[in-house]
């Protein structure tokens, strides 16, 4: 999934994490991450191609959002795995339990 790929640079997720709390010029976004206006442009412009953020001009100022729709998708891929994890953490609660009962059954021979 591309989106990982791209979300995968510290300073890529932190843009993220930072638009979760809403739209943010360029100017922001790198004031907040404390690196150059041009570096942000840069990470902006790879997850507006993965189209992760949508940009909207407003005069001389660029305003970067994110796009809902793609984190939607992230999620019912994620979804796909939580199933196989709860499958497996059920049989390994049941072979857990299983070995306490044997445990005690030990545990009371003495």
């Amino acid at each position: 999934m591309k989106m990982i790929s791209v979300l995968a640079e510290p300073n890529r997720l932190h843009i993220v994490e930072l638009l979760r709390d809403g739209p943010l010029t360029v100017g922001e976004i790198a004031e907040q991450l404390g690196i150059r206006q041009t570096q942000a442009s840069k990470h902006l412009r790879v997850l507006s191609e993965a189209e992760i953020v949508e940009v909207t001009a407003i005069a001389n100022r660029r305003i970067y959002k994110l796009r809902p729709e793609r984190f939607k998708e992230l999620n019912t891929w994620l979804e796909s795995f939580r199933s196989i994890w709860d499958e497996r953490f059920d049989r390994l609660d049941d072979y857990l339990h299983k070995l306490q009962e044997k445990e005690k059954k030990h545990g009371n021979k003495k």
